[in-house]
C-alpha cells in the first residue's frame, strides 16, 4: 500500500500545474488535479487529500470563495500558490483559513519546504488530540502548558500574562503564519484593535527569549502579515 501524501492542485494554467506536479511526484507525493473551483471542492470531499496547493485565479470561483468552503468542513492543511503578491491578499487568504501562502514565482526548494511543515503541523494536530501534549520545545526554548511556565536553556522567562497568552498562541500554531488581526482578537477579543500593542509586546517576548532580537530565531516577522514560531532551531 503506498501511504505517500495525497496533494491536490488546483491551478488552471497547465504549464504551472504540470511543473508543480513533476517537482512533487519526483519527490514522492501522490498527485491529483483541478482546474476549477467547483471541481476542486468536490474533489476534496471525494478524495481527502492530505493538503491542498491552491491558486486564488480560478475560471469559476475566486479561490478565497474556494478556501471558504472547504474550511466549512475541514481543517486539511490548505497552501495557497498564487501570482496575486499583496501583503492584504496574503492576509486575507490567511484569515479565510489557508495555512501559508507562496507568491509566484517561487524556488522548487521553497515550495516542498512549506509543504513539508503544513503536513507536519496537521499530523501534529492529529497526534494532539489523542495524546495531550502539554508542552513545547523549540531549541533551547520550552513552552510548558500544564505548568505555565516558558524556560530558555533551562532558565524561567518571566513573560506578563499577555505576553504569555501570546508566545502561547503562537506556539499551539507553531510553523504557521498568524495574522496581526487573528493574534489581536485571540488575545484582546473582536472588538478591539491593539496591533501598537501587540507590537510593544512582541518586542518584549523577543528581548526576553531572543539572543539578538534585531535577528529572531524563534518567532519570525511576516512584514505586513504576522508571525511565525519556527518549528525547528
Amino acid at each position: 500500500m503506498n501511504n505517500n501524501p495525497l496533494i491536490l492542485i488546483v491551478e488552471d494554467e497547465g504549464g504551472i500545474s504540470n511543473f508543480i506536479s513533476a517537482i512533487l511526484e519526483s519527490n514522492h507525493y501522490k498527485v491529483i488535479k483541478a482546474t476549477k473551483g467547483k471541481e476542486a471542492i468536490a474533489m476534496a470531499a471525494s478524495h481527502g487529500p492530505d493538503l491542498i496547493l491552491l491558486d486564488l485565479g480560478l475560471p469559476d470561483l475566486d479561490g478565497l470563495e474556494v478556501l471558504k468552503t472547504i474550511r466549512q468542513w475541514t481543517s486539511i492543511p490548505i497552501v495557497v500558490v498564487s501570482a496575486r503578491g499583496h501583503e492584504r491578499e496574503k492576509v486575507e487568504a490567511l484569515d479565510c483559513g489557508a495555512d501559508d501562502y507562496i507568491t509566484k514565482p517561487f524556488g522548487t526548494m521553497e515550495l516542498l519546504a512549506r509543504i513539508r511543515t503544513a503536513l507536519r503541523h496537521n499530523l501534529s494536530n492529529i497526534m494532539n488530540s489523542f495524546a495531550e501534549n502539554d508542552k513545547v520545545v523549540v531549541g533551547d526554548l520550552t513552552i510548558d502548558y500544564g505548568k505555565r511556565r516558558v524556560t530558555l536553556a533551562g532558565n524561567e522567562v518571566h513573560l506578563t500574562p499577555i505576553e504569555y497568552k501570546i508566545i502561547v498562541l503562537l506556539a499551539k500554531h507553531i510553523g504557521k503564519v498568524l495574522t496581526h488581526d487573528y493574534i489581536m482578537k485571540e488575545v484582546w477579543g473582536p472588538y478591539t484593535n491593539e496591533i501598537q500593542a501587540l507590537r510593544v509586546n512582541m518586542a518584549n517576548i523577543r528581548r526576553k527569549i531572543e539572543q539578538n532580537p534585531g535577528e529572531p530565531q524563534y518567532i519570525l516577522t511576516e512584514v505586513g502579515v504576522g508571525y511565525r514560531m519556527v518549528e525547528e532551531r
